[in-house]
């Protein structure tokens, strides 16, 4: 039986969790873009080797674009940096514990092509997703959020998809995007490949009737996407580049560049949490909310992403909720 969602802040998240990874029984999907064992992080990561060792099933994947976030270059063979001495530990960590770790993308034509954006943490039956937290230390201080729900119908069904995902990396091909349904509403899910999102797509056609739209987003909207908020008047809040790393403020600026949209958003911790919220002509609401920036670049490059679709009075509230405690 499903449970009502609940938002976690990133410390939350990462708290609530490790609790959970450490009563664990039966399996555990872990799918992160980037994620290191530090100071913020290293209860989690020992919650995972240790379910490992007690004969759990644990699956770990990162995003080989940690090593470029994280210790300035995107070769994971080139080891010569502190940094990648610790995430390669950390890698060789979880082998000891016989937990299966990946990281993906090593195969990628380009830095920035076939990405895996999405975040998920899910643990027998309970779900950690729909929110943009990545797992290190920098990160944590984010506005950003994760939901936590249980649900063992949708827990089976990601746990599947998390096998897809890491056979598709492994044999170099992407696969169409897919939605699922689930007891608090849809769940998309890109699949890799260029030109082919399913949450862009939806996004456009919620704004397109949309009577008004809140966009919450790490950055600007680009694209169709763009047109079409400045027809519905939408509210944007998304990063002006303060507090950015160094290649997210030169995407913010190239973006405000190209589009010259600006930002309602005014606080000094970097927003990294996605959401929209659409108000209908009928006054019903409907949310999106995920690990998808909204911007049409990751759509070109075929980046794999994860959002919640739903008109659940409980995540809408929530989403509110943490726009006007933590964005307004």
């Amino acid at each position: 039986m499903a449970t009502k969602p609940v938002l976690l802040l990133p410390p939350a998240y990462i708290e609530d969790a490790t609790k959970s990874i450490q009563k664990a029984k039966k399996r555990i999907s872990f799918l992160c873009m980037m994620v290191t064992d530090d100071a913020a992080t290293n209860q989690l990561i020992d919650a995972l080797n240790e379910a490992a060792k007690r004969g759990v099933q644990v699956e770990v994947a990162a995003d080989v674009f940690t090593y470029g976030e994280l210790s300035g270059h995107f070769i994971p063979t080139r080891y010569f940096t502190k940094k990648s001495r610790a995430l390669t530990a950390m890698g060789k960590r979880f082998e000891e514990s016989h937990a299966n770790f990946h990281w993906l993308g090593s195969f990628s034509s380009t830095p920035f092509t076939g990405r895996t954006h999405i975040k998920w943490c899910v643990v027998d039956d309970t779900i950690y997703s729909f929110g943009g937290v990545n797992l290190y230390e920098d990160a944590i201080r984010n506005n950003d959020y994760m939901f936590k729900v249980t649900d063992p119908a949708l827990a089976m069904v990601l746990d599947d998809e998390f096998d897809r995902l890491v056979r598709a990396d492994k044999g170099g091909f992407s696969y169409r995007s897919r939605s699922l349904p689930s007891s608090i509403g849809t769940v998309h899910i890109d699949g890799g490949l260029p030109l082919d999102s399913i949450i862009y797509r939806r996004i456009c056609t919620l704004t397109r009737d949309a009577s008004s739209v809140l966009y919450v987003s790490q950055y600007g909207p680009t694209g169709r996407l763009n047109r079409l908020l400045k027809k519905v008047g939408a509210k944007l809040y998304f990063n002006t580049g303060e507090g950015a790393t160094p290649l997210n403020r030169a995407v913010l600026r190239f973006t405000h560049f190209i589009t010259g949209t600006r930002t309602l958003y005014t606080r000094k911790p970097y927003l990294h949490a996605k959401f929209m919220i659409f108000t209908m002509p009928g006054g019903n609401k409907i949310a999106m909310t995920g690990s998808h920036n909204f911007v049409h670049g990751g759509v070109i490059l075929g980046t794999r992403e994860i959002a919640l679709e739903t008109e659940n009075p409980a995540v809408i509230a929530q989403l509110e909720n943490f726009f006007h405690d933590h964005v307004a």
